[in-house]
């Protein structure tokens, strides 16, 4: 099974960026934990800041992956061409947000993407991303 994980803006400063939200261990090392806990998961990792980017690698991934894990980062709140993107695919995708988005400033109690996602993983740290791997494997196994 392949699964992509897409990261959008600013993600690629986590371990750096207010850690006393989003913890401080970067993607990378969290990645090498997911491969090591998922060794039959052949794991897909972008990060962009730039939406275009974010939009195509979503496209290129519903035809070559069996499942996306998104965190579109504040995206999320803005994007309606990437909610189109999400939209667009076949795949099952999970968005992940680190921090719990309702408990944060009202901007970001609305996801325009995650409407579109078969299910949204706030607020549990990077754990988020081992929980939406696992719902990705039931929803393809089944």
């Amino acid at each position: 099974m392949r699964i992509e994980i897409i990261n959008g803006p600013n993600l690629n400063f986590l371990g750096v960026r207010q850690p006393e939200i989003y913890g401080s261990k970067g993607f990378i090392d969290y990645l090498a934990e997911l491969e090591s806990l998922f060794p039959a998961i052949s794991f897909v990792y972008s990060q962009s800041n730039i939406e275009g980017e974010l939009v195509s690698t979503i496209q290129k991934a519903g035809r070559e992956c069996q499942g996306i894990i998104i965190n579109p980062g504040g995206y999320s709140h803005t994007s309606v061409a990437i909610a189109d993107a999400i939209a667009a695919v076949s795949v099952p995708v999970i968005e992940v947000h680190i921090s719990n988005l309702l408990s944060r400033e009202e901007f970001r109690h609305t996801s325009l993407t995650g409407r579109y996602c078969t299910g949204t993983i706030m607020g549990l740290g990077l754990d988020g991303y081992r929980l939406a791997v696992e719902a990705i494997m039931k929803r393809v196994n089944k």
